[in-house]
């Protein structure tokens, strides 16, 4: 059965996050622009940061209760809210893990007053685009931030809210 757990006490749930945050690092490092040695070396306090973040939305999804997929939501700013840091394991795709996750930081976004949902996704990633096409989300042609090979750059894609 699936569920979505949405991480609101970083006390106690940074060890659920690490978990399904470096499995999604170490299964897909090319769907990523952080990589698995940034995060692998960072102690708790780390890791209770990310989820410290004021007003971000961080959801993971338990299939059995086990933890398969994540999703992040920051504002930012201007009416505009980011989606980030989706990943769902190789075991659970194709059971709509990824669009319940989806569905759940867009709802975030939208209770936040947001007017629309952006995100930024590495080139050559296909399926993550076709994903985020199906969800409304189209291209914007506003380059993004460099990745490591420091001449790629993201690609940005908005869906309007409003």
């Amino acid at each position: 059965m699936l569920s979505l757990r949405v991480l609101t006490d970083p006390e106690a749930d940074w060890p659920v996050w690490r978990e399904v945050r470096l499995a999604a690092l170490t299964e897909a490092p090319h769907a990523f622009k952080a990589r698995l040695a940034e995060w692998d070396r960072g102690g708790e306090a780390r890791w209770r940061a990310r989820l410290e973040a004021p007003d971000a939305y961080n959801v993971v999804a338990l299939l059995d209760g086990r933890a398969v997929g994540m999703a992040s939501g920051v504002p930012g700013g201007n009416g505009v809210c980011e989606l980030r840091s989706v990943w769902v394991g190789p075991d659970a795709r194709g059971r709509g893990v990824a669009d319940e996750l989806l569905a759940a930081v867009e709802m975030w976004a939208r209770r936040s007053g947001a007017t629309a949902l952006k995100l930024a996704v590495i080139p050559g990633n296909e399926p993550a685009a076709a994903l985020y096409r199906r969800h409304g989300f189209v291209a914007t042609g506003e380059s993004g931030d460099v990745l490591t090979d420091g001449v790629t750059r993201e690609q940005v894609m908005v869906k309007e809210l409003g």
